[in-house]
């Protein structure tokens, strides 16, 4: 647990020093919702639940791609050298993994806050939708950042990180738009309850995937 806690204060330090990065989300997500604003103003009767549900998704996941990207591709070279010296592949890869599913919470929770103040908050059961969040957000952090490992290992990393990510997160965001909009629809939680079990499961496949394959990418 010790060296885990060590990489994630490390990872959050530089975080802070690159002030450019931070940002640079904060800039995206304003500039995102705010044309969202501009477009949909004159025109309410457009941001329908299914569209709103799409545009708070689709803006979450381009956010969280830039976000996770940057996990292994961003590093120095020979970074990864040193660390396989004094930490075993495990540890990295659950603390990156822990570190970018906080990224994206914040991310989420400042994109709804966002959504909120600019558009509107049609969602009803805030519960579930919090819910939605913490386990989209993990499965967008599994997912990415095993591929982020695998895209630093080859040139034109960004170009193959942004061209693997979308195969694998469709399922989750498909299924965060449905319980998304039951939750605007404020349908009973049951509703969700087959959705939110199919994310559960994907999430433990791909946290199941990225652990055990990390390793052998590492050592590549």
């Amino acid at each position: 647990m010790a060296p885990i806690l060590a990489l994630l204060i490390k990872e959050s330090r530089l975080e802070i020093r690159r002030k450019s990065v931070i940002s640079g989300l904060a800039l995206y997500l304003f500039s995102t919702v705010f044309i969202y604003y501009i477009t949909f103003n004159l025109r309410q009767n457009l941001i329908t639940p299914l569209v709103w549900s799409a545009l708070f998704w689709v803006t979450i996941l381009f956010s969280s791609i830039n976000t996770i990207a940057k996990s292994f591709i961003g590093e120095k070279r020979g970074l990864d050298i040193y660390f396989y010296s004094v930490v075993s592949p495990d540890v990295i890869i659950l603390a990156k993994l822990l570190y970018n599913f906080f990224l994206c919470v914040l991310l989420a929770l400042g994109g709804f806050g966002l959504f909120v103040l600019f558009i509107a908050n049609p969602v009803g059961d805030h519960l579930i939708f919090l819910t939605t969040i913490i386990l989209v957000c993990w499965g967008f952090s599994a997912s990415l950042t095993l591929l982020s490992g695998i895209a630093a290992k080859a040139n034109n990393s960004n170009v193959l990180m942004t061209v693997l990510s979308f195969p694998v997160v469709i399922s989750v965001l498909l299924l965060a738009i449905k319980v998304t909009k039951n939750c605007i629809d404020n349908l009973d939680r049951s509703v969700s309850y087959d959705e939110l079990i199919t994310l559960m499961a994907i999430n433990c496949l791909v946290t199941a995937a990225s652990y055990l394959l990390f390793p052998y990418i590492w050592r590549s």
